[in-house]
């Protein structure tokens, strides 16, 4: 016989998630019942149902009288016997197993036999909590994303005690509430926050590292990655306190190092820095529980004294790809006189008509008028000998990721290019300073890493070596800013700042793939909507170019030898079968020929 459906249900725990999730339930037709020992933060969520109520009949997304039955569905109670009349309860008390356990005692004593129990953990044994309870087979995890009402991902965790109709029972209900379940089975972060926890505490260790600001590693993963926030500003939001608590039950499960708690974050928890909340975490923010952030002794100073630049009149770009062919292009609708350099003529037309192509299809969109159009190609000059950059004051090589091919390139450059003329190199992966030492001048070198396409992407890295000069790297940010491209600071490492966070991350979504966890389709959604990121990792991937993917994670291991930035066997397998991803029209998924 089918469960009933799940009509009354109880919330244990009115913080922030619990209050989102009682508002969720009883706009969706749920009787409510709300507990917590604390009568003030009962108040509080009684508060916020009315106040989004309120709001959503301001925006004519509900009547009043629809508003009036939404707020009689709750109830709030400061004792868990309330509880007693739930056909399911969701605890979302603090991140602490022995808090949790005694929750779980006090319900198990008062709920009907046939009472779900679902934990809010994210990274709490489910399996642990269950074997602890009087019915374990009804014990199973309900994971929401922050905020609630608006994040439509919820993972569904059962573990091997976990009934199928208990499971059954809640899918269906979060379906109902409009939300997109997924099935996982219980490991250390399921599958979103066993992702994304990873990459912010990477993150929060970089900037520990001082290797870049907190401004520039949250500018380089919203504008080179497309991330709705920074994993800084993400840190702060989600309560640095609670990030550490986390990740210290994540790897107490999993030992995994992406998942030790940088020291950081102890520092700033044990001082009450703990984000938003307080006023005061990664960034310091105007009030307690407000998101704008004002300036503070950390914050750069807009008008401190910089090393000038070198004039730049003229530019050179050398390469034939796509990379190449969209530099010039930034450069020439910014006004400069660009010489597009490459091994032939015929190669350097051939890039220079991509670069038509490229304008062409922005006067279409309406991005540029016809007479803007005209006026960027006749800045570019293709020439088919690096001669032609004797008179540049910029050169930007974007030639293959093969360090030899670079270093035979950046000593050729030393001779042809003018004394004072900066050389850039656009590598993503590569030691810049190895193709500095090809050449008599590296005070001259940097790199200036564009992400793709060029024109669209709003975001540069520059990076300085030990010998750039600083009239160099000062040249570079100048140029950013003139042809309206962001700027970031960072040392010559393996990755620089996105990089460096974002495959590490890609691969341990294969990992967590080729483990059998979790689908490539769940994973995707699971990022997307959990996450909001603009692709799943595997979508990522495929556009990416696994072989393209590989080689960087490759460059990540040598450089940091962490066992952990290994890179994941199934990637290593597509690549060596020459499933690249949409350019080959097969990588972890299959495409359509064009």
């Amino acid at each position: 016989m089918d469960r009933p459906p799940l009509r009354t249900i109880a919330v244990v725990g009115l913080g922030t998630m619990g209050t989102g999730i009682a508002d969720i339930l009883a706009r969706a037709g749920r009787e409510v019942i709300g507990i917590d020992t604390n009568e003030a933060a009962a108040r509080q969520a009684v508060a916020a149902l009315e106040a989004s109520t309120a709001r959503a009949v301001r925006r004519e997304r509900m009547t009043q009288s629809e508003r009036q039955e939404v707020l009689a569905r709750l109830r709030t109670r400061t004792r868990v016997e309330a509880a007693a009349e739930a056909d399911l309860v969701i605890e979302v008390v603090p991140e602490d197993y022995d808090t949790k356990c005694q929750v779980f005692a006090a319900l198990d004593a008062v709920v009907k036999p046939g009472t779900i129990l679902a934990t809010g953990t994210n990274a709490l044994s489910v399996t642990r909590l269950a074997a602890d309870s009087d019915r374990p087979e009804r014990v199973l995890g309900l994971h929401f994303f922050n905020p609630a009402p608006a994040m439509r991902l919820v993972e569904i965790v059962s573990s091997v005690l976990t009934s199928q109709e208990a499971v059954t029972a809640v899918t269906a209900l979060a379906r109902e509430l409009g939300k997109d379940p997924i099935a996982v089975g219980d490991r250390p972060g399921f599958v979103a926050d066993g992702l994304l926890f990873g990459y912010l505490n990477q993150a929060a260790a970089m900037y520990e590292s001082r290797y870049a600001t907190r401004e520039d590693i949250d500018s380089a993963m919203r504008l080179g990655c497309g991330l709705p926030m920074g994993p800084l500003a993400l840190l702060d939001l989600i309560g640095v306190d609670t990030a550490r608590t986390v990740l210290d039950a994540m790897y107490d499960r999993s030992r995994d190092r992406l998942h030790a708690p940088a020291p950081v974050l102890r520092q700033l928890s044990d001082a009450g820095l703990t984000g938003r909340k307080a006023g005061r975490g990664f960034y310091t923010y105007e009030a307690p529980g407000r998101g704008t952030v004002v300036p503070d002794a950390l914050t750069p100073d807009p008008v401190a004294p910089r090393a000038g630049g070198r004039p730049v009149a003229a530019v050179g770009v050398v390469g034939s790809g796509t990379m190449a062919a969209g530099i010039a292009e930034v450069f020439a609708r910014a006004g400069c006189p660009t010489v597009l350099a490459a091994r032939s003529e015929h190669k350097a037309r051939a890039a220079k008509d991509k670069v038509a192509g490229s304008l062409e299809r922005a006067v279409r969109k309406g991005r540029l008028s016809a007479r803007e159009r005209d006026g960027a190609l006749a800045l570019i000059s293709p020439a088919g000998s690096l001669a032609a950059l004797s008179g540049a004051d910029l050169v930007i090589e974007a030639v293959a990721e093969d360090l030899a091919v670079k270093r035979q390139l950046f000593a050729a450059l030393d001779e042809v290019c003018k004394p004072g003329a900066v050389l850039a190199t656009t590598t993503s992966s590569l030691p810049v300073i190895a193709c500095a030492r090809a050449t008599s001048r590296p005070r001259d070198v940097v790199g200036m890493h564009f992400f793709n396409p060029a024109p669209a992407m709003k975001l540069v890295e520059v990076v300085a070596t030990v010998l750039t000069a600083p009239d160099s790297h000062a040249t570079v940010r100048e140029v950013c800013a003139r042809v309206g491209k962001h700027p970031v600071d960072c040392g010559d490492r393996a990755g620089f700042i996105v990089n460096a966070l974002l495959f590490p991350y890609l691969n341990n979504a294969v990992k967590m793939l080729q483990e059998h966890y979790a689908s490539l389709d769940e994973i995707d959604a699971a990022m997307k909507l959990g996450g909001g990121y603009p692709m799943g990792p595997f979508e990522l991937l495929d556009v990416v170019g696994l072989d393209v993917s590989l080689a960087i994670e490759q460059v990540l291991h040598r450089e940091f030898r962490d066992p952990s930035l290994a890179p994941a066997p199934l990637l290593e397998h597509l690549v060596a079968a020459g499933c690249l991803g949409r350019k080959t029209g097969r990588g972890f998924r299959e495409y359509a020929r064009r």
